[in-house]
Formats: structure tokens, sequence, C-alpha cells
């Protein structure tokens, strides 16, 4: 079956699981934090979910049966970790720089929607990332974190793009979520299962959408 095909304004990007293969990163990061305050590692379960979401929801998740040690883990998470040390173990996903100067060439505009926090600047300045993206949006900059659409409206408005010429490429449930509730199209990576409105599997693959040569 043919590929549908637009014309496409802006690409909205996940971080975690989309740019970068990012779960091991949080695993060795939330893991350092349940170790820190005395808890047993994480679960395969609580590892995902730390991967999709963000920093506070992510250690309200770990340390929902005792709010003494959520309270400190936030704590710690403010003041006693050095994020280069996890950092370190971010891998770009495959053909993601070709794919960016491939869009970049098209005069598409490119954008990151993000439940990360503090953590993404270090990641940009990392990766010299910053030169790509129009803009970036992380939990830190919405007062509602996705799946709320907040932040895709953010960039909606700020690049002055229309919904109907947005492609949200993301990986999990909360970015479909947050896709659905912008009103913009969503290409589901590396996760056929998601409902989506185009798969791919290799960065690549997302030029085969767009109808603007």
């Amino acid at each position: 079956m043919e590929k549908k095909k637009w014309k496409i304004g802006c690409v909205i990007y996940d971080c975690d699981g989309v740019l970068f293969d990012s779960l091991e990163q949080n695993k060795r990061l939330y893991n350092h934090i349940a170790l820190s305050m005395g808890r047993a590692p994480l679960t395969d379960e609580e590892a995902y979910y730390c991967h999709a979401h963000t920093v506070y929801e992510s250690i309200h998740h770990v340390f929902r049966d005792d709010k003494d040690k959520e309270e400190k883990a936030v704590a710690f998470w403010k003041s006693g970790i050095d994020f280069m040390d996890f950092i370190v173990y971010l891998k770009m996903e495959p053909h993601l720089m070709e794919t960016l100067s491939a869009l970049k060439e098209r005069g598409i505009t490119l954008a990151i929607s993000t439940n990360r926090t503090t953590t993404m600047k270090y990641i940009m300045e990392r990766f010299n990332l910053n030169s790509w993206f129009d803009m970036v949006v992380t939990a830190l900059d919405v007062n509602n974190p996705k799946p709320h659409p907040e932040s895709v409206k953010k960039i909606l408005k700020m690049l002055k793009v229309n919904r109907e010429d947005v492609l949200y490429v993301g990986d999990s449930g909360v970015d479909r979520d947050t896709a659905k509730a912008s009103g913009v199209k969503f290409i589901a990576y590396k996760d056929e299962g998601l409902e989506s409105d185009g798969f791919i599997d290799d960065h690549l693959n997302l030029l085969n959408f767009l109808s603007n040569g």
C-alpha cells in the first residue's frame, strides 16, 4: 500500500526513545535515585513508566508508597545529581542527523516536545542540537506536561504553523495522546502497535511521508 503523503511545514519530535535510545540512561538515573533513598531497584514496569513521564511524575510513581522518601528523592534530584554522569549513556538514534538535514533543506521547521526538565539543556549542548531545532519545549516550559496538548499548541503558536501541516514523531502512548489532543498527525517510531497516521522504524523513512520534495 502506498504511503500517505502530506505537505509538511513542521516536524515535532519527542526526545526519549525517538531522538535517543535513552532507556538505559533512564534506568540508571532512576535506579540511582531509588538506591540512594534505600529502595530496591526499579521493576521493568517502573523503568518504562519513568521513560515516558516527567521527573516529578516518575519520582512520585517510584515512591508512591512512601511520601517521606518521595520528598527526599525530589530534594536529591534538585541538588545531589551530576546529570552528565548519566547523559553519557544516551545513544543517538541511527540516521537522525541525516534526516534533520534533509528536513531543513526542504524548509521544514523542527521542534522538540519532551517531558524532560532540567536535563534537556545538557543533552542539546552535548550533542550539538541547538542549531538544528527552532524550538524546544520541556515540562518546565508548560503548566501541563504531555499528554496535555499545551506543549504542542505552544510550538504551533510560536512557530506560526497550522496543525494540519505538522507531523509529531513519538514512541509511546503519551506521545500518541499528545498528538491526538493537539489535532496533529502522529508518526509512530519503532512501535507498529501504536495507533498512528504512519509508522517508521528508521528516521530516514519519515521523508517518504512528505509531498514537499
